[in-house]
């Protein structure tokens, strides 16, 4: 049998590397959004495509003639829509939960092959490894079991997706919110919390939280560009 998967972060291609010679069947890895038409897919003819950590919607005759997996930090309904972490930590929610959906034309509104628990411990780095290990424990039990996925249950709760410019950190509030702030917006490829300050931009990670005292690793670079 075989399977596609959709690589496009470092943690999803290391987690899949770790999990590689588990996995049952021919694995066929994709890199590129342009690599995911139908006629690529159908010379593959693959029983499942698994989108993990995708940010684009596929177009509506692949997800009609495959079965695409994608997984959204959510227990969906709640949290449908863009950047889940962040707009999950911004509530204050100290864990979620990672769901496996069949994809449709609506966003994240597919059916549900599995949920399984997720503690939003950490930066946004550690929490995207966590997830990245999960998934493939998800997609090695969606292969083994072909469960049917279940349409969702309840009134939808959509989530925006974030701007670069809504990086900026607050001017107010206390060492823990601050704190989230930065970590959940550090992992590479986002865009870090920011303060702009005269002709420099101050980029914050590393966040930690001891006894009430947050500390963070500070960039500067000069404003060129940034605006």
């Amino acid at each position: 049998m075989r399977y596609c998967i959709a690589l496009v972060k470092p943690w999803n291609e290391a987690a899949f590397e770790r999990w590689r010679e588990r996995l049952p069947g021919e694995w066929i890895v994709l890199r590129r959004r342009e690599e995911l038409t139908l006629a690529a897919l159908q010379s593959i003819q693959p029983r499942f495509v698994f989108l993990p950590h995708w940010s684009w919607r596929m177009p509506d005759d692949v997800v009609a003639a495959f079965d695409c997996v994608c997984f959204h930090m959510t227990d969906v309904p709640y949290g449908r829509g863009g950047s889940p972490l962040q707009n999950l930590v911004l509530r204050g929610h100290s864990d979620t939960t990672l769901s496996a959906l069949r994809m449709v034309h609506e966003l994240d509104a597919g059916p549900v092959y599995l949920k399984r628990p997720l503690s939003l411990d950490g930066s946004a780095g550690e929490i995207f490894e966590r997830a990245a290990d999960l998934i493939m424990d998800m997609a090695s039990e969606i292969v083994a079991t072909e469960p049917r996925p279940q349409p969702q249950v309840g009134t939808p709760t959509l989530f925006e997706r974030r701007q670069p410019h809504q990086s900026e950190l607050p001017r107010g509030g206390s060492a823990a919110s601050l704190y989230d702030f930065i970590r959940m917006l550090d992992a590479e490829g986002y865009p870090n919390a920011f303060l702009d300050w005269g002709e420099h931009r101050l980029r914050f990670t590393e966040a930690k939280l001891v006894d009430g005292r947050l500390t963070a690793t500070v960039s500067v670079s000069p404003m060129d560009g940034e605006r």
